[in-house]
């Protein structure tokens, strides 16, 4: 199977996850943001995903405080971008992993002063306020994400919680988040 048709199959996947945890556990009928939250998992599904955002030097930044100074430094659409994916990778990590953060937060890094909730709600508002040639409607979306980030988050972790309980009712062990 092709990379393409893997993105369409875990799209799919995480659609009908994203839609029953979002729509039919906490009641959130927001077919845009069920889509946008579908679109990220399958995204980062791949570690190259997470770690999109590069240095001048083409060095992954790995740490939300090192994003943050590279996107002051970026204009327009690249800004846009950057503060977008400090809001998906805040959110990812937030919801699915909160675990990590705690660990995270006990090393010496820069990381270790950032509030990934205040930072993620912060980079979706200031992305969604800078104007873009994409589909305008993303923006409203981005505008959801800032202001229910908390909701989203828990979302997130239901939804992780849906797939490990699908995972034991059918006898498997669960399938990795992360691929290299």
């Amino acid at each position: 199977m092709d990379r393409k048709h893997s993105q369409v199959s875990l799209y799919r996947f995480f659609s009908g996850l994203a839609e029953f945890t979002f729509e039919t556990r906490l009641g959130i009928a927001d077919p845009a943001l069920v889509d946008y939250i579908a679109a990220l998992l399958a995204r980062f599904i791949h570690c190259d995903a997470i770690y999109k955002v590069r240095n001048p030097a083409g060095r992954p930044l790995q740490e939300v405080g090192e994003m943050l100074v590279e996107a002051e430094a970026r204009m327009g659409d690249a800004r846009r971008e950057v503060h977008r994916h400090i809001g998906d990778f805040t959110l990812f990590w937030t919801g699915l992993y909160p675990e990590a953060l705690r660990r995270l937060q006990k090393q010496p890094r820069l990381d270790y002063f950032v509030d990934y909730c205040e930072q993620g709600k912060r980079a979706y508002h200031i992305a969604s306020t800078i104007p873009t040639e994409q589909d305008a409607r993303e923006n409203g979306v981005l505008e959801r994400l800032s202001h229910d980030f908390e909701l989203c988050a828990y979302g997130l972790g239901e939804l992780r919680r849906e797939w490990h309980r699908r995972d034991a009712d059918s006898g498997e062990s669960p399938a990795p988040w992360i691929i290299n």
